[in-house]
C-alpha cells in the first residue's frame, strides 16, 4: 500500500502563524486533517483497524513532528529568555565543570 501523505506540514510557517495567533485557551492541532481521515477510514472499514494502519501512522508521524517543533520552540525561548545564544554556552559549561573538580580536590585533600 502507498504512503499516505497530506498537503498540511505540521512545521510551515502557515501553521506556526495560526498557532501563535490563536487566543491562549483555544485548541488547535495542525495535524486534524490526518486525524479526521483516520477516521473516516475507520468508518468506512465498519471499525476494521488492520484497513486503516497507514492513516494512523500518518497522524502519530505529524503528531510526533509537530511535538518535537514546539518542544524545540519552547527551549529556544526560554534560552533566548535567560540571555543565552545558543551555542555559547558549551564554553561556559566546560569552565564551570572544571571549577566544580578543582574544588572537589581540595575538599577530598583536606580529609
Amino acid at each position: 500500500m502507498p504512503e499516505i501523505k497530506y498537503r498540511e506540514n505540521p512545521v510551515d510557517e502557515d501553521t506556526k502563524r495560526q498557532f501563535d495567533s490563536k487566543e491562549t485557551s483555544k485548541f488547535y492541532d495542525p495535524c486534524q486533517d490526518a486525524a479526521n481521515r483516520s477516521l473516516q477510514c475507520l468508518k468506512r472499514n465498519m471499525g476494521d483497524r488492520e484497513m486503516c494502519t497507514d492513516y494512523f501512522q500518518a497522524y502519530r508521524d505529524c503528531k510526533k513532528k509537530w511535538i518535537e517543533e514546539r518542544k524545540t520552540e519552547r527551549w529556544k525561548k526560554a534560552i533566548g529568555s535567560l540571555g543565552f545564544k545558543i551555542g555559547d554556552d558549551s564554553s561556559e559549561s566546560s569552565s564551570g565543570s572544571s571549577a566544580a573538580t578543582t574544588v572537589g580536590n581540595t575538599t577530598g585533600a583536606e580529609k
